[in-house]
């Protein structure tokens, strides 16, 4: 059972009612903006387990763990193409150049409620759509044989607004890469994938791996996503989270080939393109789905699922 949607969910929205008992208990805090959320204590306090049982799991690998901000390079992102994919949920960060005069001219349109936006440029940076997009530029160069792995972490943005509080658009992803040869690659994915429907069944969450697609934009995207599940390049792990509604990815591992070895001149041990993929842990989609399925105070939670978050 789904514990926070009640048993009238059908009759009205779930995801609005599982974000009104999220705020009502004081675990989530809204803004005026959807998808975005002040977290509480305890709230942080599952999302800090959750990304130490990710650590431990890539201590076993001798990752190396990268924290990496919630911005990226704009010539980062350029090169990842990411623009040429989801235009729609990416976002940028615009700042002011101007002079005192273009100044004067910034506070009157704030003031006049003008286009004050139109006096800004784009700056350097970029917002980070996902962890590893970051990591690819620190690595260039050629890899030892059998690769590396990393575990990388931070907060991610996707412009996704939304009632649903398991689709935020500021949220944390913990990933653990690789970063070597094709058949690496993909033992990494799918080793990683069981792995991690392991750590979610300790946590007493009911999940299943499924082909999936990345939401690419437009005509070409189609094409696109039809090549990413016939290839299966693309795994995620769903699991129930709302009654009568499509299961939630909540993990994912993912086959990315030589997309990002390519633009940032990475090699393998024996000179060719590397190939990478990632599981990629929605910490944040983690811990909204244990609040959904074993309630709404942590220290009600089974034993063996407090166990296996808090050793």
């Amino acid at each position: 059972m789904i514990v926070p949607v009640g048993e009238d969910a059908a009759a009205g929205d779930p995801h609005q009612e599982l974000h009104d008992r999220l705020v009502e208990a004081g675990l989530l805090f809204s803004t005026p903006v959807q998808g975005l959320y002040g977290r509480s204590e305890t709230y942080q306090g599952v999302v800090r387990a959750i990304d130490a049982m990710v650590h431990r799991w890539a201590l076993e690998l001798a990752a190396t763990t990268i924290h990496v901000p919630p911005v990226i390079a704009r010539s980062t992102f350029d090169a990842t193409n990411y623009l040429q994919s989801f235009p729609d949920l990416m976002g940028s960060v615009h700042i002011f150049r101007g002079t005192d005069r273009e100044h004067a001219e910034l506070v009157r349109r704030v003031e006049a409620g003008g286009d004050w936006q139109a006096l800004l440029e784009p700056g350097e940076v970029v917002l980070s759509s996902a962890a590893c997009h970051a990591l690819y530029p620190m690595i260039g160069g050629r890899l030892p044989a059998g690769g590396r792995v990393f575990e990388v972490s931070g907060l991610c943005f996707r412009h996704e607004p939304s009632t649903d509080p398991a689709r935020m658009q500021s949220f944390g992803m913990h990933e653990v890469v690789f970063v070597g040869d094709p058949d690496g690659a993909q033992r990494h994915r799918d080793r990683g994938l069981e792995v991690a429907l392991g750590l979610l069944g300790d946590l007493g969450l009911e999940a299943e791996p499924v082909p999936a697609n990345d939401p690419f934009f437009g005509r070409l995207g189609t094409a696109l996503a039809t090549s990413q599940l016939e290839e299966e390049l693309k795994l995620e792990a769903v699991t129930p989270i709302f009654a009568g509604r499509d299961r939630t990815a909540i993990v994912s591992g993912n086959c990315h080939r030589d997309h990002f070895a390519q633009p940032f001149g990475i090699e393998s041990d024996t000179g060719e393109p590397a190939h990478s993929a990632c599981v990629a842990f929605g910490v944040d989609r983690i811990t909204i789905a244990l609040f959904a399925r074993h309630g709404l105070e942590p220290a009600s939670w089974p034993d063996e699922v407090t166990a296996a978050l808090f050793p």
